[in-house]
């Protein structure tokens, strides 16, 4: 009976346990009619086009980073190599250098290992040798004085007439105006002119004034080239005589190393030493800016006599300008502060070319004892000239004036401007203390 009921008890324990989850209800006729659920793709809808700057500029994080290549080149591990051997020789010398002057602070260690490089060494001085030239716009014609006052009187004729000219060439520039100078005319135009221009320009010039042997060729302005020409003999003979510009001159025509070389002034001849029989010739060549005629004759040596000289290279030295508007030295026209022009005769208020016509030495006067002619345009005044700036007996723009002499020496400039200055502050305080008394 126990057994039964242990029995009976254990099955009702495992049907109890199995009937305690809850059965499906079989599908019934009401669950048709729910909706049923809708499907959802796991691919997200596409996305819409971008525009083609946003697409470059996203593309640039995208790109590949170029490694550098492994491969290096002769050159490069030479180079490689020098450097490092520099630093480790440099290492190896600040080493030994503390090792026998162990007390030294590191700032002096760095400035003897300066000077062992070589590092404060100065670099060589750069020659400045060819100057900026004028504005390529305009056409020089050299020659004399006279024939380019002659030229000048009738510009606007001028003006027209060659412009004419060149619109029958069909020429792509045209004048806008002409100028004179002691030395040559310049004719100023829109655009740089070409050889065919200027070949129809210097017919003109020559039919107009009817004199072809005393004008030059016409040229577009150039550069210049300054150039010294070392070891040759001060004096010529054994009469000591001195050896001049026309000397220089007839020397550097006869050497075939200057037959493509035009001179853009005189030669200037300075002795080295009071005491030496040895001079320097400076001479200034036309020139581009590059300095292609000088670069050919450069280092080149050629004979004088029994001596061979040398050219070389020299630094500009333009000089101390004199003004032509107030005939001062130390500036140029453009910046003259002075209203108007001064005579460089007699240093009167109106221009040099008007000297016979306003000065009162050169008019006619009847009633002065004895009468006065009155001199005419061109020909030499009766009076005597009192230079502006060396109070000397000749003309403001003459050679014989000491400012001159020295328009190279800048220095004597300043010292006589300022002795000159001081005089006339000495002469003004003894005045105002005269007036006083």
């Amino acid at each position: 009976m126990l057994f039964v009921e242990n029995n009976t008890t254990f099955r009702s324990k495992v049907k109890a346990k199995f009937n305690s989850q809850p059965r499906k209800n079989p599908p019934s006729s009401n669950n048709k009619d729910k909706a049923k659920p809708t499907f959802v793709s796991p691919i997200s809808l596409p996305i819409p086009a971008k525009s083609s700057k946003k697409i470059k500029e996203i593309s640039k994080f995208f790109k590949k980073i170029k490694k550098p290549s492994l491969k290096k080149s002769y050159a490069q591990v030479s180079t490689n190599l020098v450097n490092n051997s520099n630093i480790s020789n440099i290492t190896m010398n600040t080493l030994k250098i503390k090792e026998t002057f162990p007390k030294l602070s590191n700032e002096k260690i760095d400035s003897i290992q300066k000077v062992i490089n070589g590092g404060n060494a100065k670099p060589k001085p750069k020659i400045n040798m060819t100057t900026k030239g004028l504005l390529r716009k305009q056409i020089i014609i050299p020659m004399l004085n006279k024939l380019g006052k002659r030229f000048t009187r009738d510009f606007a004729a001028h003006i027209t007439n060659i412009n004419y000219i060149l619109k029958n060439i069909k020429s792509s520039i045209c004048v806008d105006y002409i100028s004179s100078d002691n030395k040559s005319v310049s004719i100023m135009t829109n655009n740089i002119a070409s050889n065919s221009d200027l070949q129809e320009i210097k017919k003109y010039v020559k039919q107009s004034l009817d004199d072809n042997n005393s004008i030059a060729l016409s040229r577009l302005p150039q550069s210049k080239s300054y150039l010294k020409i070392v070891s040759i003999l001060y004096y010529v003979n054994k009469s000591y005589s001195r050896i001049s510009t026309e000397d220089i001159e007839h020397i550097l025509k006869n050497t075939h190393i200057f037959n493509e070389i035009v001179l853009a002034s005189r030669p200037r001849i300075i002795k080295v030493s009071s005491k030496s029989d040895m001079a320097i010739v400076w001479i200034n060549i036309w020139d581009n800016q590059n300095s292609n005629n000088a670069k050919k004759i450069i280092n080149r040596r050629f004979n004088v006599g029994n001596i061979v000289t040398m050219v070389r290279a020299a630094n500009m030295n333009l000089g101390v300008p004199q003004c032509k508007n107030c005939w001062k030295w130390g500036h140029l026209v453009g910046v003259c502060r002075i209203q108007g022009s001064k005579c460089a005769k007699c240093n009167g208020p109106h221009l040099t070319d008007n000297h016979w016509e306003f000065v009162w030495c050169c008019k006619a006067n009847a009633k002065s004892n004895p009468p006065r002619f009155k001199t005419k345009k061109g020909e030499p005044c009766p009076h005597d000239f009192k230079c502006l700036n060396c109070k000397g007996s000749h003309t403001v723009d003459s050679s014989e004036c000491s400012f001159w002499k020295h328009h190279f020496n800048r220095e004597w400039h300043t010292k006589e401007y300022t002795h000159f200055q001081e005089a006339k502050r000495e002469s003004t305080c003894s005045n105002v203390s005269e007036a006083r008394k």
